[in-house]
């Protein structure tokens, strides 16, 4: 099994200088993070994992040297280079990924652009990567794509490779719904859409992965069970994987002789004073100049300290093209300027600051060096920093400061947690973290440390590609349980042999779709015609068993010689016959229970009250979705409660709640129907819990399908009423191979030409 990894920019970048290649390693924390797991070879030590990283490798590389490229790229990184031009992957990468999706994502809805070219470019490229992905996968291959560029890939790829195990990891923060929702509704679906597209979703915390199943429920209106999103034909699981840092790799260099050797040189230069650090990209979302204010008030407040600390401040271009982070960077150095004009004198500088890029050795020396590293991010989706801080201390001393705004947060209780806005939580902090005793300091970083090196990135990876793997056991399982292909076979066989057959067919989400209004559900000519053809065959028997009343049975099927069931079993019509009920109940309990149901129709817009004859429905289809869901498990829990002592039961059906009496069902309606038929061929369709009765009270060698994804006592499923119906058409042409019945279907196409008659009860 061969692992695709799919990633905008490869683990490394190509540049051409005087017509001359050069290749240099990325730094980011994605690809060294990956690059660590893939070298190591997984969990399994010695075992190098089959695998392909494909993706964009950072530049624009001419025609001529395109071979040269894709050689080093497949000897070093066992890579595949994806070649676009430099100035579309600027309009994609700086358009709508940079100026669209990362301010969003990040909570910066005031620096966001709409604009319909980025969105074209950004649909277009992902296109791109998806084409490539399918012409590079193999059938076995288990695919892993990454990040906020890629979202539409899983959904493009999934359209070509239907049973492909797809897992996506999102590395940024997935923002509340309130924010996803400003993107054009368009937009959202469609990234929706594409990350559903996916086996596995993965995120750094929980909070994201609660924030993308609300907007998953809200957007498209998947409810998810424990983090399982059913969708009409497969399961999408959704799950928190928080990503760790090569553990070791910082824990070794920390502890290495040139690394002492280079800190015992800076220390030289320090002597008598505290160090605070941090190292930084150039971004809005990482509150430098909230840093900057942060340690000026501390300064202001703490006069004793002047002299006897230092704050080295690294910042790391980005996107120096770009206007708004040349004003950043301008900003930033007259805040610098500032506080050393302030406070600093002769004899003391109270901030240095370096605007390049550091090497692996430089940052782990200043990790090492450093009494108190300030990691305060205004949003971040992990930050692996501040773990790479804490493996880089073999000592086990100093003191994280790290902002709650951070993903790394979540599992790093231990270092003194901040709001990265406040100045005044700054200077506490600060204050704090320069007076903690070294024995605190030692049993923070020692939980720490423990909890980093036992979930590091290989850990990570790990588990999320078993987690993926896993998926894929169940997604077998499921198919195995399909309606198609050998079993359909068999099915149409048994059909085509049996000499009395019985076919049972729920209405609503089995024959037709669920409309916002279920009164708009009436069947189509199509359907019609398919019940026409089945109801014909001569060995056919066919009932229509639903939830709907007596009324719309009657007007739609009246003059049919089918058999109905009305109100899940409370009321059978035979062919040819009357309607009867099949137990004495009554209504009393409505009474009591109405005011209830219209209590909630009222707290819900959009929710309705249907009355039947037996059961009362309430319906939140219209409704907000994730209002309706709270509001019906409100409305569950007060039903509970009040119909302990009366004769019904609650129904939880499709976006609605049923009351009716007990001891009333599908399944007795079929029992009492197929006795008296003697049929040798039984199938049976339904879509919801009220089905479930039914199938479970039918004979072991019938055929029951349950139309869509669950939990279900029947044999097989089916995706949707579209399947239901292909399957139904396959078994009317059964009838039609012999010429049988074609009289009595056009004598019923006659009868159907008569008005309908209403029926008594």
């Amino acid at each position: 099994m061969r692992l695709v990894i799919v990633s905008n920019r490869l683990p490394f970048t190509v540049s051409v200088k005087e017509g001359a290649l050069g290749f240099n390693v990325s730094s980011g924390g994605l690809t060294t993070g990956l690059w660590s797991y893939l070298r190591r070879g997984g969990a399994t030590p010695g075992e190098q994992p089959d695998f392909l990283w494909l993706g964009w490798p950072g530049a624009t590389v001419a025609p001529e040297h395109e071979e040269a490229v894709k050689a080093y790229a497949e000897k070093e990184f066992k890579a595949l280079p994806l070649f676009l031009p430099e100035d579309r992957m600027d309009r994609f990468y700086h358009g709508f990924c940079n100026k669209t999706l990362w301010p969003l994502f990040h909570y910066f809805p005031d620096l966001t652009r709409y604009e319909e070219e980025y969105w074209e470019e950004y649909k277009q490229v992902n296109r791109v990567f998806a084409e490539a992905v399918v012409k590079a996968l193999r059938p076995d291959d288990l695919l892993w794509v990454h990040d906020y560029q890629l979202m539409l890939v899983p959904g493009l790829v999934r359209e070509r490779f239907p049973d492909m195990p797809i897992g996506f990891f999102l590395h940024i923060p997935f923002p509340s719904y309130e924010v996803f929702r400003l993107l054009p509704r368009v937009w959202r679906v469609k990234i929706i859409e594409g990350l559903l597209g996916s086996s596995l979703v993965g995120f750094h915390t929980h909070d994201y992965t609660r924030d993308f199943l609300t907007s998953v429920l809200r957007t498209v209106g998947y409810e998810h069970q424990l983090g399982s999103l059913t969708l009409k034909d497969r399961v999408v699981t959704v799950d928190t994987f928080p990503m760790g840092i090569d553990f070791e790799r910082f824990a070794r260099a920390a502890a290495s002789p040139e690394t002492e050797a280079r800190v015992a040189e800076l220390q030289a230069k320090c002597v008598g004073q505290k160090v605070i650090f941090f190292v930084d990209r150039l971004d809005y979302t990482k509150g430098l100049i909230n840093r900057l204010r942060g340690y000026d008030e501390f300064l202001k407040r703490n006069p004793q300290w002047h002299g006897k600390v230092v704050f080295i401040v690294s910042v790391a271009p980005s996107r120096t093209a770009v206007e708004s982070y040349q004003a950043m960077k301008q900003e930033l150095e007259q805040a610098v300027g500032r506080i050393v004009g302030a406070y600093g004198n002769v004899n003391w500088t109270p901030l240095v600051y370096q605007y390049r890029n550091l090497g692996f050795e430089e940052i782990v020396a200043l990790y090492r060096l450093c009494d108190v590293a300030l990691i305060t991010p205004l949003r971040d989706g992990m930050n692996l920093v501040a773990k790479e801080f804490v493996a880089s201390r073999p000592d086990q001393t100093g003191v994280l400061i790290l902002s709650e705004m951070a993903g790394a947060a979540k599992e790093m209780g231990e270092a003194l947690i901040i709001n990265p806005v406040h100045s005044g939580d700054f200077a506490q902090a600060l204050e704090q973290a320069l007076a903690m005793p070294e024995e605190e300091q030692v049993r923070r970083n020692w939980l720490l440390q423990e909890r980093l090196r036992r979930y590091d990135v290989v850990r990570w990876a790990e588990d999320f590609v078993q987690a993926l793997v896993s998926t894929q056991k169940t997604e077998a399982a499921r198919r195995a349980r399909v309606l198609s292909g050998k079993a359909q076979a068999t099915l149409i066989q048994e059909y085509r042999s049996s000499t009395r057959r019985a076919l049972l067919l729920d209405y609503d989400g089995t024959l037709v779709p669920f409309m916002e209004d279920s009164k708009l559900a009436r069947p189509d000519q199509e359907l019609l015609e398919l019940l026409i053809a089945l109801a014909a065959g001569a060995r056919n028997e066919v009932m229509i068993v639903s939830g709907r009343s007596r009324r719309d049975l009657e007007e739609w099927f009246g003059t049919f010689p089918v058999s109905l069931v009305a109100e899940h079993g409370v009321w059978l019509r035979p062919r040819g016959g009357d309607w009867r009920m099949l137990k004495e109940i009554t209504t009393e309990w409505k009474e009591r229970v109405r005011p209830i149901l219209q209590l909630y129709v009222d707290r819900l817009p959009g929710a309705w009250l249907e009355e039947k004859e037996f059961s009362l429905a309430w319906h939140y289809r219209r409704a907000d979705l994730e209002e309706a869901a709270r509001r019906a498990r409100e409305l569950l829990d007060d039903l509970a409660g009040f119909t302990r002592n009366i004769d019904v039961q609650v129904l939880e059906g499709n976006k609605v709640l049923e009351v009716r009496n007990t001891g009333v069902s599908k399944g007795s309606a079929a029992t009492e129907w197929l006795g008296g038929l003697g049929a040798d061929f039984i199938l049976a369709i339904g879509d919801d819990w009220t089905d479930e009765d039914l199938f479970r009270a039918l004979p072991p060698p019938a055929y029951s399908v349950r139309v869509g994804l669950a939990n279900t006592a029947a044999r097989y499923y089916l995706s949707n009423h579209t399947a239901v119906r292909r399957v139904l058409r396959e078994l009317s042409q059964v009838q039609s191979e012999k010429g049988a019945d074609l009289a009595a279907s056009d004598a019923l196409s006659r009868d159907r030409r008569q008005p309908v008659k209403a029926q008594g009860s």
